[in-house]
């Protein structure tokens, strides 16, 4: 349980913050009091729903967001997204999607159900503070693609009925709302960023107060959705497009952009994000995907789920090993370059784990306070790290909740 000293604590680094005192370098402190007096909140981590690809889980066979783990890192929050991958578009494979979002939207309140005393949902920014004030983690319930949605704006009214506070239009691959980052082979901006249905649905999620994700969006569809959003948003699971020249991660100009209307980007320990890929890499993949037998005219590791088992374990550990191999000194030098470029009340975590995220002393949950410990070695002050585990996220989902339209509201 959260000792009262501990959330005497937490009233007065918020004070301190908001009054911009405690300025002086805190690396001096002990690393472990200062992340254990922190509200630590995880911005995205995928379901693992039973039968999932092995290949997300860790090596003990388990998630990485376990409750052991998250104790173990004293991570307080997270946002546990029903996230579905981008299938044909057909009404069979819609369908499909459906039904595994809403096996994951199941399995996250199956957790706070099986954990009573250690889990509980959260509704509000409020009801994060309160559950956490409690001694029990704090679940947010987000959503990610709506390729499993009709399209009808009227589905996002039905997902914030479910408990939905945190959703994005898509994922990889493009889909009746948006564009995607990374779109299917050869399909390329198919609407110009967001369709008018996806334009629809950004004015529909701010009347329901639901915080609008916009992580794996093209840079149309993030300006698009800027220019449209009356309150902020976030980007739960990116990194600098500055430092890695990758479509997933956010240009200057769009970090500028979600500064600008108030909001987060989430940095995520993804290995291809963090690091570039060095020049050789293309001819390499290409003749790894040949001695296996892939495609040659398609990225990354698609196509390898098909394989047999050991050889597809065999592929993974050959493709992971064409990449240089991200620190958590490479991962926070991400996060240090968004802090110094847009501020530090822009910045935040948000691990994406459980979907082949994680380096090497920042691979699970449990491993949360490395990053604290980055983080104070860096001058970062013992406020500022607060904000960046968590204040800055709740400050942006407050502000989502207190611009909704009260009629739209189902809670």
């Amino acid at each position: 349980m959260i000792s009262s000293a501990r959330l005497a604590h937490r009233t007065l680094l918020a004070a301190s913050a908001a009054l911009g005192l405690m300025a002086a370098p805190a690396a001096a402190q002990d690393a472990a009091a200062v992340h254990q007096r922190a509200l630590v909140l995880d911005g995205h981590v995928d379901v693992l729903l039973p039968g999932a690809n092995p290949r997300y889980f860790a090596d003990d066979g388990k998630s990485f967001s376990e409750i052991d783990k998250l104790k173990a890192g004293g991570v307080d929050a997270l946002v546990y997204a029903v996230a579905v991958s981008t299938g044909p578009q057909t009404p069979e494979g819609q369908a499909a999607a459906r039904a595994e979002a809403d096996a994951k939207l199941a399995a996250i309140h199956k957790i706070a159900a099986d954990n009573p005393g250690d889990v509980a949902i959260a509704y509000s920014a409020d009801d994060v503070r309160k559950i956490v004030g409690e001694g029990k983690i704090a679940i947010l319930i987000g959503f990610q693609n709506a390729y499993s949605l009709k399209p009808d704006v009227a589905e996002f009214d039905r997902l914030q009925k479910e408990g939905v506070r945190v959703a994005a239009l898509n994922h990889a691959g493009n889909n009746a709302f948006a564009d995607s980052s990374r779109p299917q082979q050869g399909a390329g901006e198919q609407h110009g960023g967001l369709s008018p249905l996806g334009k629809a649905a950004v004015t529909r999620l701010n009347d329901l107060g639901v915080l609008i994700d916009v992580s794996q969006l093209t840079p149309k569809g993030v300006f698009q959705t800027l220019e449209l959003s009356r309150t902020p948003v976030v980007a739960t699971h990116s990194a600098a497009r500055s430092l890695v020249d990758n479509t997933r991660n956010l240009s200057d100009a769009e970090l500028d952009a979600i500064k600008a209307k108030d909001g987060v980007v989430q940095v995520v320990p993804f290995n291809s994000y963090l690091l570039p890929q060095p020049a050789d890499y293309p001819a390499r993949l290409k003749a790894l995907r040949a001695e296996y037998g892939l495609p040659l005219d398609r990225p990354g590791y698609q196509g390898a789920d098909d394989l047999p088992k050991d050889r597809q374990d065999a592929f993974f550990a050959a493709y992971r090993a064409l990449s240089p191999q991200a620190t958590v000194k490479d991962y926070v030098d991400h996060i240090d370059y968004i802090a110094k470029r847009i501020g530090v009340d822009h910045v935040g975590i948000g691990t994406d784990f459980n979907h082949g995220s994680g380096i090497p002393g920042f691979k699970d949950e449990g491993e949360a306070p490395n990053v604290t410990r980055e983080l104070l070695a860096r001058g970062y002050t013992e406020a500022q790290i607060d904000a960046i585990w968590g204040g800055n996220f709740l400050r942006a989902l407050k502000a989502a909740e207190v611009g909704a339209q009260p009629q739209a509201r189902a809670d």
